[in-house]
């Protein structure tokens, strides 16, 4: 739902089998109301509650995040600040995102979003994950800054602590949970090449 109307979408996705998320080589993927099992790896796949309402309360959950090193963030003036995060399972698959619509001509991507006015960079990829993807994450890393078409995107490693990928926001049509090995077929964009190449390399 778009400002309460429901967005219609040209090819709607497919959840796949129960099974598949309990298989760490394979691709499985939520839409709302799909299969799910009850926990993943452990952790429980349930609906976040008592989210943030504010600009505090998003910077109070990166704050939860574990310390880590950062380097300084190199502002470029002609693109906008953005932040996302690439999430990773114990098991060793990621989250990907499938943009409604292929928006912005992404089939899928890592959750991301545009820094709003009073938020840091962290807060901004904590946002974004719960927001596109249902889930709530810990920051763990830096990962890289990538320049996209309009932003500086900085992107940082993460992994689940709960949340549920079926609580998407409409700006996502599903969320896929994806092998490594398997990334190539789902990172297609030009804009992701250097993630898709930081990431099928790592782990």
């Amino acid at each position: 739902m778009e400002d309460g109307r429901p967005v219609p979408l040209h090819h709607p996705s497919a959840p796949t089998p129960l099974a598949t998320w309990l298989d760490a080589q394979a691709i499985a993927t939520a839409v709302p109301d799909g299969p799910l099992p009850a926990l993943l790896n452990g952790v429980p796949l349930a609906p976040a509650t008592a989210l943030p309402t504010d600009a505090a309360g998003w910077e109070a959950l990166a704050a939860a995040s574990p310390a880590f090193d950062e380097p300084p963030y190199p502002a470029v003036s002609t693109l906008q600040a953005a932040a996302g995060v690439a999430i990773e399972e114990s098991d060793g698959r990621l989250w990907l995102v499938a943009p409604s619509n292929a928006y912005g001509g992404y089939a899928c991507t890592l959750p991301k979003g545009r820094v709003d006015p009073g938020l840091s960079l962290r807060a901004t990829a904590v946002k974004e994950a719960l927001e596109e993807a249902g889930l709530l994450v810990q920051l763990h890393g830096f990962l890289a800054d990538c320049r996209r078409t309009q932003t500086l995107t900085r992107y940082y490693l993460a992994r689940r602590i709960a949340g549920h990928p079926g609580a998407m926001c409409w700006e996502s049509q599903a969320v896929h949970l994806v092998p490594r090995a398997r990334l190539d077929d789902f990172l297609t964009h030009p804009s992701d090449a250097p993630l898709l190449q930081l990431l099928g390399s790592a782990g």
